[in-house]
């Protein structure tokens, strides 16, 4: 997780909702790649819980959406994507080929924890009080998410002792 040229001590509740949408934003495409990663490996149950993950990103970043332009309209960002990397985006390597729905569900829990941990450990640095109530909000909203992902979790088998990686060919050389 990184940020770049983002100051939370000085953020703008505009800068703070722009950072919030572009978090929701990149973890909604990482969830889309791995999707369609899903796809390619006809990984059908993995691909659909990806694909729902994709589906609260982005109702979660239109909610964003829709606060900022009816208190800001359409002022320019300031804050880009450039400047955010991995907040809430699951790891690149989190995703298998031959993942199970548990491991894709746990893939998302430690993106859900690792949002949390960003807004928790932004909160003493901020001194705006409408930012600080967002990030505490945003946070409230993780955990949340940490439990409904938890909540699906409880519902599935526990995985078999063997991943279908340890029977996966690699790839072959062309």
């Amino acid at each position: 997780m990184a940020m770049q040229g983002i100051d939370l001590a000085r953020q703008t509740l505009l800068d703070a909702l722009d950072l919030a949408i572009l978090v929701e934003e990149e973890a909604q495409e990482r969830y889309e790649e791995f999707a369609e990663q899903m796809d390619q490996y006809r990984n059908a149950e993995a691909g659909r819980f990806f694909r729902y993950m994709v589906e609260n990103e982005a109702k979660h970043g239109e909610e964003l959406s829709s606060r900022r332009a009816e208190r800001f309209g359409n002022a320019p960002r300031k804050v880009t994507r450039a400047m955010i990397f991995d907040i809430e985006a699951p790891d690149y390597d989190a995703a298998r080929g031959f993942m199970t729905p548990r491991q894709a569900m746990e893939a998302a829990l430690a993106s859900e924890l690792k949002a949390r941990n960003f807004f928790e450990a932004a909160l003493p640095s901020i001194q705006d009080a409408e930012v600080r109530a967002l990030f505490q909000e945003l946070r409230d909203e993780e955990i949340q998410h940490q439990t409904m992902v938890q909540a699906e979790l409880a519902k599935l088998p526990a995985d078999e002792p063997f991943s279908a990686e340890d029977f996966a060919d690699g790839p072959a050389p062309q």
